[in-house]
């Protein structure tokens, strides 16, 4: 891990998300690139044009970088490389730009969750982040005065095509030096039997060689409260998990457990695309 991603809105989430990146960028030398987007009406936007031809674009970059300049004077950032950007895509998209044009291996994001017709109607960016993005994404929900990783629960139905995602969490286990408890939830709607459940997991840990782990297999009313009360059981720094993707109609009637979790979770959540 070299190239650490945060965008920010200059929230109080974002920071929090600030300061996780900052403690592991001087544990593991990494770069910082911080990113805010800025949202101008589309009707203003002559495709042929720099948006940069827009005074309101030039008040509001300036505007931003006085902001960056005040937040990288913070002690927590001291002797750290930051680099910053100012975009004007929608913010999963400037993320996706940003990511493929620095190689970056960790995008990290601030969320305090929404809830009800909030949540059913407008949804969070970092939920849309998690859903759209090609980079691992760490959700941070609170402060984290020392973020540390030591058990480290990966949730999934351990089928052959979710492996990729598991061979990425291993490798930010051994970034984070964490136990990786790998946990299916059992649930009535979606029983599965414990011959099988072993049978799929087994099959995870032998397509790999990492030794630091534990098998788990929990049964709840549903696979989001399975994982967060397992989490909470065992004391879980961070839960991790496969995102799907899914958009349109099909995210609509079908969800995302991962959305779900980055919404409902107190624990940090680590998200890896399929």
């Amino acid at each position: 891990m070299r190239k650490i991603l945060v965008p920010t809105d200059f929230s109080i989430q974002a920071e929090n998300a600030l300061k996780v990146a900052a403690q592991l960028a001087r544990k593991h030398d990494c770069e910082i690139y911080l990113l805010h987007i800025l949202e101008i009406p589309l009707h203003k936007v002559d495709p042929l044009n720099t948006y940069s031809d827009l005074p309101e674009a030039v008040f509001f970059m300036k505007l931003a970088h006085k902001k960056f300049e005040k937040l990288k004077e913070l002690p927590y950032l001291k002797g750290l490389v930051v680099h910053e950007t100012v975009d004007f895509h929608e913010i999963f998209k400037g993320i996706y730009h940003v990511c493929k044009k620095h190689d970056i291996d960790l995008v990290i994001m601030g969320s305090n969750g929404s809830s009800g017709l909030t949540e059913m109607l407008i949804g969070s960016n970092t939920e849309k982040v998690v859903r759209t993005s090609d980079t691992p994404v760490l959700v941070i929900k609170k402060e984290h005065r020392t973020f540390e990783v030591k058990d480290f629960v990966f949730a999934s139905d351990f089928k052959k095509e979710s492996i990729p995602s598991y061979k990425k969490a291993i490798n930010f286990a051994v970034i984070f030096k964490a136990k990786i408890h790998l946990l299916m939830v059992n649930t009535p709607n979606k029983f599965i039997t414990t011959q099988s459940s072993m049978r799929r997991m087994q099959s995870f840990v032998d397509a790999s060689n990492f030794s630091n782990y534990a098998i788990n297999i929990y049964n709840d009313a549903n696979i989001e409260k399975g994982i967060m009360n397992f989490s909470e059981s065992i004391g879980a720094h961070l839960i991790g998990m496969s995102t799907h993707g899914r958009q349109g109609l099909s995210h609509f009637f079908n969800g995302s457990i991962s959305e779900d979790l980055v919404n409902h979770a107190k624990r940090p959540v680590i998200t890896f695309k399929l």
